[in-house]
């Protein structure tokens, strides 16, 4: 369960690099319910031909995430994933240590807080943040918000290795329903079973060619009903991977990709099990 709470280890903020801001929004707005706040000086009030650059996401006036233009030569357009800790620098350091690699070194955001984003060893892409006056998203694990994260990966017992010393998680693994491998559950370390925020999988590297056989890291949105999100991205120009399907106690998902190819996954979540009327003797 992914909260706003921002404990070391754990999910707390998104954002996506886009090539066309402006369609973007209006994509993720159509299939998400987000209304889309453009920086300071973009918008109607800046000109009609001058491009957004960027702003925030944002569901019931809760802000979940973030979106600016892509700039990085050669970058595919992703959702970048950060996870809070205490201490950016050491992080770094931690990283560079297991092997990882440094990206964008440790920046200040004012007084909002501090970020980095790093390379795994296998070249999976994330990101940390150190909060300041700002913890991260304001709304989680609800409908049209971050409700886990997911990691495919070439080599899952390295994975486990290197996030497990940087970001002090705990792994659980378990058997596919359908016999198709196995998948790993993350919990930050000390907290509950409870406060399980996301998976990794184990795939071939051909399996991978969204990344162009790198590991990648993808976020997973609730919603209220899978097939109409699906329907709504289909209609507003994004594709689906896989699904819709229903998975055994975790709910109605699918994979889904935006205009740009960013992938991210719809999902329905199962209702909780109805506890059965004691026995009436």
């Amino acid at each position: 369960m992914i909260t706003t709470d921002p404990t070391p280890g754990t999910p707390c903020w998104l954002d996506l690099g886009a090539p066309d801001v402006k369609a973007t929004a209006a994509f993720y707005g159509a299939v998400l319910g987000w209304k889309y706040e453009p920086m300071e000086g973009e918008g109607e009030g800046a000109g009609d031909s001058e491009e957004m650059e960027g702003g925030m996401f944002q569901k019931d006036g809760k802000t979940v995430a973030g979106l600016g233009k892509l700039t990085e030569e050669g970058a595919r357009s992703a959702w970048m994933i950060y996870f809070t800790v205490d201490d950016a620098d050491a992080v770094s350091r931690a990283v560079e240590r297991a092997g990882g690699t440094v990206r964008v070194p440790t920046r200040d955001l004012g007084d909002w807080g501090r970020m980095a984003q790093f390379d795994d060893p296998q070249g999976g892409q994330f990101a940390v943040w150190q909060p300041g006056k700002n913890a991260g998203f304001e709304l989680a694990d609800k409908p049209g918000s971050l409700s886990w994260t997911e990691l495919y990966t070439s080599d899952a017992a390295a994975a486990k290795e290197f996030y497990g010393g940087v970001l002090d998680w705990r792994f659980g693994d378990m058997e596919m329903p359908s016999g198709e491998g196995t998948y790993t559950i993350i919990t930050p370390a000390g907290q509950p079973d409870e406060r399980m925020q996301g998976g990794l999988m184990e795939l071939a590297k051909e399996d991978l060619s969204l990344a162009g056989g790198r590991p990648y890291w993808h976020p997973v949105f609730a919603v209220t009903d899978c097939d109409t999100a699906v329907a709504a991205v289909a209609k507003n120009g994004g594709s689906v991977q896989m699904g819709p399907a229903d998975m055994e106690g975790v709910g109605r998902l699918a994979v889904c990709l935006d205009p740009s190819n960013a992938d991210f996954v719809v999902l329905a979540p199962a209702e909780p099990a109805t506890p059965a009327a004691p026995a009436k003797g």
